[in-house]
């Protein structure tokens, strides 16, 4: 058995697939049972989905709330039971008078610190039972409003044909941030209804579409980014004189030392070798996780 280590495989996920498959499909792979994944994406959605191998998986938390960016194609003038094309449709409007300034006035009111209704379609567990679920099992779900950040919300296309408009954008939103909900409210507030018809996502925190692999790339080369590499790119970084290296080795608080702001820090040894992530609590740096 080939030992792969610890670290990211960036894997452009294919539509159709769930995340848990392609987790399923990188156990095999990587021969390990220690993979998990830093966010999902609907089966619809095609791009980046962060994996987490072995030691890495301890990591994953860390970087599902990292920011994400996304292209998007919204269809307005219907309205579907998931938000998205793979749902039913349950309402149309014409949208043939709909166009690309009353479009680009809108997004202003979804754009920065927002409250959003998640799609009743989702994951988020209602009474320990998953949305989508409910809604399956024919339940009417009202999903509460909750605050996410959408820092940027660029339309890039509009094309109109006949009674539907299709508007290409682009969206850089904070973790929890739904875009076909974004879809659906951008369709309701221009009084047509809406849903998407495409989703990729381009970015995970520090790690682009440029990084990821196709599953069939990763059947002829399983490509993992080191933990050291990962560690870097994803965090404020620390790195220590060999003395107190070894303290954080063994988990120990440092003293003398400032990591700055209270959030965790990446702690690396004089070779490089990434340690720990500690984070500042007052004049001492605590461990938050120990990775040697």
């Amino acid at each position: 058995m080939t030992d792969v280590g610890s670290g990211l495989v960036i894997v452009d996920k294919p539509a159709g697939w769930t995340s848990h498959d392609v987790v399923g499909r990188m156990r095999r792979l990587a021969q390990t049972k220690k993979v998990g994944h830093a966010g999902t994406l609907d089966p619809m959605a095609t791009g980046v989905l962060v994996l987490g191998i072995n030691r890495a998986t301890r990591l994953l938390g860390y970087l599902t709330h990292a920011d994400k960016e996304y292209v998007a194609t919204i269809r307005l003038g219907q309205s579907t039971v998931t938000d998205d094309a793979e749902g039913e449709v349950i309402a149309s409007t014409s949208a043939a008078h709909v166009d690309e300034a009353a479009v680009r006035a809108v997004l202003p009111r979804y754009t920065g610190d927002i409250q959003q209704v998640p799609s009743s379609v989702s994951a988020i567990k209602v009474d320990g039972v998953r949305s989508y679920a409910k809604v399956r099992a024919g339940e009417e779900v009202a999903l509460k409003a909750r605050p996410v950040t959408v820092s940027t919300f660029d339309l890039d296309a509009f094309r109109a044909e006949g009674d539907v408009v299709d508007v290409d954008v682009r969206v850089v939103c904070s973790s929890g941030t739904y875009i076909r909900a974004l879809a659906r409210d951008i369709g309701d507030d221009l009084g047509v209804g809406g849903h998407l018809t495409m989703l990729r996502r381009t970015r995970v925190g520090g790690f682009p579409l440029r990084l990821a692999r196709t599953l069939e790339e990763l059947e002829n080369e399983l490509h993992v980014i080191s933990l050291d590499d990962v560690a870097r790119a994803s965090f404020d970084s620390y790195d220590l004189p060999e003395r107190e290296a070894q303290d954080v080795r063994f988990g120990r608080a440092l003293t003398g030392i400032d990591l700055g702001a209270p959030r965790a820090v990446a702690l690396f040894d004089p070779a490089g070798q990434f340690l720990a992530l500690y984070e500042q609590r007052g004049g001492v740096a605590k461990p938050v996780a120990v990775f040697v």
